[in-house]
């Protein structure tokens, strides 16, 4: 057999140091993920109980940002993502904070002859009810879901999303903004339509404290789990409501009419990984219409020729913008986007 060519020489040499390039990029490329990962383990106090443990969090970390890094890389998108305190956590990791909704749709009657809001005198541009001292912090769900270290998939967002358009109604009608409590539903409020971490209906919810009232955050706080009713702290209520109504379904326009006269309650599909890690900008989905997660719209307006509406979350303020989001409004479909016209309700006071 006679010695190699010089050109097969230099073809098996550049081969080489393509396969040593690729090697080297891939190193590099896993010690700029990892080093992140450390970074973010300490900006959010997170702690893993091994090696094992590390090295599974470390590759669903290095997946996430991945796929994050590559959809800001595209231009001319009207929303970004960010790296949060969701990008370590599996699929059933977070579905509690996505899953509390209990879909009560053909059990409501509250629906008035003529709707509240069918007709309002001036509709203003935009709104922010923020702005009106409505609106109270953002507040943080937690994994109420998670019981034992085992993982259910519901959660307590019900509770929040009502107490949110009940803090908001309250303060329009008696100039007192309010903390109220999320944690008194959860726990209290039990039946087959609320079942505290297990899920619950808003509702049912406004119809509990039509009946009962409901306290100060403060007078009866939050704990991220399922605890036995507390009759002293239910009965120590700081506000209430007459009623609530539902906005007639599909119809963005009269939830425009609503929501231009208080925070209004809506549920939502949240489902897909660009609303986990939606950072800022007029969110477009993707996401369908398979309604899991209960939010409150406090607000709309028009951002870089886009309509939006304004919506509080209760994953914390250092989720999305400072614990928003502006999700398309007016978009093509009755439903709206993500199905946010679909079961919208508020309370009356």
């Amino acid at each position: 057999m006679g010695l190699p060519s010089e050109r097969t020489l230099i073809l098996s040499l550049i081969i080489l140091v393509m396969c040593l390039c690729q090697t080297t990029s891939r190193s590099v490329r896993d010690a700029y993920i990892s080093q992140k990962h450390d970074l973010w383990m300490v900006q959010y106090a997170r702690v893993y109980n091994n090696n094992a443990e590390r090295e599974m969090r470390g590759y669903i970390f290095k997946k996430n940002v991945e796929f994050i890094e590559s959809f800001n890389s595209y231009g001319h998108r009207s929303y970004k993502l960010a790296i949060n305190k969701f990008v370590d956590r599996t699929e059933d990791e977070f579905k509690p904070y996505v899953t509390g909704h209990k879909d009560t749709y053909g059990l409501r009657s509250h629906v008035s002859r003529l709707f509240k809001y069918e007709r309002v005198n001036e509709v203003p541009d935009s709104m922010d009810w923020r702005e009106k001292g409505a609106v109270t912090e953002v507040k943080n769900q937690g994994q109420c879901g998670k019981l034992f270290n085992i993982i259910t998939f519901f959660g307590s967002c019900w509770a929040f999303s009502t107490i949110a358009a009940v803090e908001g109604i309250t303060k329009i009608k008696t100039g007192k903004l309010i903390s109220l409590s999320e944690q008194q539903l959860v726990d209290c409020n039990r039946n087959d339509l609320s079942e505290g971490c297990k899920g619950g209906s808003k509702e049912n919810s406004f119809d509990y404290i039509v009946k009962n009232g409901i306290n100060t955050e403060n007078g009866y706080p939050y704990q991220a789990t399922n605890k036995t009713c507390i009759a002293a702290f239910e009965a120590a209520w700081a506000a209430t409501i007459t009623g609530y109504e539902t906005v007639p379904a599909n119809n963005e326009t009269l939830l425009l009419n609503a929501v231009s006269q208080q925070p209004v309650s809506v549920s939502i599909d949240a489902n897909s990984n660009e609303f986990k890690y939606y950072s800022n900008g007029v969110f477009t989905g993707p996401c369908g219409t398979n309604l899991t997660h209960d939010v409150t719209i406090v607000g709309y307006g028009t951002y870089n020729g886009m309509k939006y509406w304004l919506v509080k979350n209760s994953w914390s303020a250092d989720w999305g913008m400072n614990g928003y989001i502006m999700m398309q409004r007016d978009v093509n479909a009755p439903e709206g986007l993500c199905g946010i016209a679909m079961q919208a309700t508020f309370p009356t006071a």
